[in-house]
């Protein structure tokens, strides 16, 4: 392993070495589902997504809350994925991959938090209990994620969903 620490040290300092690409990206390749691309290649192209958390809200005074339903989002009817009920799966993948990350901050359109909190799974949460209350939250590709989607998923050439792209 030190030999292969010194080596990689000595590369580092080879101001003649033009590797272009990180070299994980080859292994998350591997590690990716054709869907969790497809759910790359919509934040690249759409920036952060809405989603939300549904709390107990309880009576007036009650400190505690208690967690109904996270990360509800609309991720995967936006990306058009074939296996919607896998999205928190999916999510989680690319969150421990490095390629997303999921911001306690809301998005600045309140407009996409109200189709999201239009939709059956949210209105259910929300009437699963008298008093609920709905945190928003975000969902965004990480510096590393971008560099990805660009390197590896997003075509060089043509409009979105051309030759060469997902989509």
């Amino acid at each position: 392993m030190r030999k292969r620490g010194a080596e990689l040290l000595a590369r580092s300092r080879d101001v003649w070495d033009d590797q272009q690409e990180h070299p994980a990206y080859a292994r998350i390749l591997e590690e990716l589902a054709p869907d969790e691309a497809r759910v790359l290649v919509l934040l690249a192209r759409s920036g952060p997504q809405p989603s939300v958390d549904v709390r107990s809200g309880g009576p007036v005074g009650r400190v505690h809350s208690q967690l109904i339903a996270p990360g509800l989002t609309m991720v995967g009817a936006r990306a058009g994925l074939r296996h919607v009920d896998r999205v928190p799966a999916y999510l989680d993948n690319l969150h421990r991959l490095g390629l997303v990350w999921f911001s306690r901050e809301q998005l600045d359109d309140p407009m996409e938090y109200q189709v999201l909190e239009a939709q059956p799974d949210v209105l259910e949460a929300m009437h699963a209990q008298r008093f609920t209350k709905v945190l928003r939250r975000s969902i965004h590709l990480t510096p590393f994620g971008v560099d990805f989607c660009e390197a590896v998923l997003l075509a060089d050439d043509g409009p979105p969903g051309g030759p060469g792209s997902v989509g």
